[in-house]
C-alpha cells in the first residue's frame, strides 16, 4: 500500500475518497468511536479536555492507520481545499478553522494521485501556501 508523508495531505484525500465518492467504506465517525468508549458527545468532550485545536487521538490513530489502495488512489481526479470538510469535523469537532493545524506542508504526495487534475479553493483559503502553482501546472493540476 502506498504510504503518505503528510497526514493533511492524506486528509484532503480521504475527504475525496470517503466523504465525497463514498468509494474509501465504512465512513470514519468520530462519534461512533467515543461511545464505545463511553463517550456520548465529541464536541463536550474535545471541550472538557482543552481538544478543541487538537486532531483526537483517535481519529489520528485511524486516518494515519487507514491503507488506500494504489487502485482506489487512481480515482481521485480532484482535491478540495476548504476549513469546513468533514474529514476536518470527524478529527477535530469543534476546530473552528481559525489555524494552521490542516495545512498541507509538503507535495510529496502528489506521485500517488496520478489522475488528479483539480484542487479548489486553493485560492480561496489560507491552507494552500505549499501548494506551488508552478508545480501543479507542470503536473497538469489545475486550480480554481
Amino acid at each position: 500500500m502506498p504510504a503518505f508523508r503528510d497526514f493533511n495531505f492524506k486528509l484532503l484525500v480521504i475527504e475525496q475518497l470517503m466523504y465525497t465518492d463514498e468509494t474509501l467504506t465504512p465512513a470514519f465517525r468520530i462519534a461512533d468511536c467515543l461511545k464505545a468508549k463511553g463517550i456520548d458527545d465529541p464536541q463536550d468532550y474535545a471541550y472538557e479536555n482543552d481538544l478543541a485545536h487538537t486532531v483526537l487521538a483517535e481519529a489520528r490513530a485511524h486516518f494515519e492507520t487507514l491503507e488506500i489502495s494504489t487502485e482506489l488512489l487512481a480515482t481521485v481526479e480532484e482535491l478540495t481545499l476548504d476549513g469546513g470538510l468533514e474529514v476536518y469535523q470527524e478529527c477535530s469537532p469543534v476546530w473552528d478553522g481559525e489555524d494552521d493545524l490542516y495545512d498541507v506542508g509538503s507535495l510529496d504526495d502528489l506521485d500517488l494521485l496520478p489522475n488528479l487534475r483539480l484542487i479548489s479553493g486553493l485560492d480561496d483559503c489560507g491552507m494552500g501556501a505549499a501548494f506551488d502553482h508552478e508545480v501543479l501546472a507542470a503536473r497538469g493540476i489545475a486550480t480554481d
